[in-house]
């Protein structure tokens, strides 16, 4: 048998591209563990690793840095930061 027809797992619900509601912080989590934060024009302004724990994310930047994350009702509280799917932002008052 050719191993080559077995399906891949799909990838966790949360990886993908998360943004806040002005754009300007998009946070790209990828299927392998690594996140790509972008901030402005200003891409890759931090990268790193995470884990996911249930609803929970533990984040570890290229420096050493921690952060954490929680998936509330499809919405990524991140620290300070309020990020939606980037298909999923909701519009912005005064548009």
């Amino acid at each position: 048998m050719n191993d080559d027809t077995a399906s891949p797992a799909a990838p966790h619900p949360f990886v993908g591209t998360w943004v806040t509601a002005d754009g300007h912080i998009r946070q790209e989590l990828l299927a392998d563990g690594r996140y790509d934060e972008a901030r402005g024009n200003r891409r890759s302004a931090y990268t790193g690793s995470y884990t996911v724990t249930g609803n929970h994310i533990d984040y570890v930047d290229d420096t050493g840095f921690t952060a954490t994350g929680d998936v509330r009702d499809g919405i990524l509280h991140h620290e300070h930061l309020v990020l939606y799917r980037e298909d999923a932002v909701p519009p912005r008052a005064g548009r």
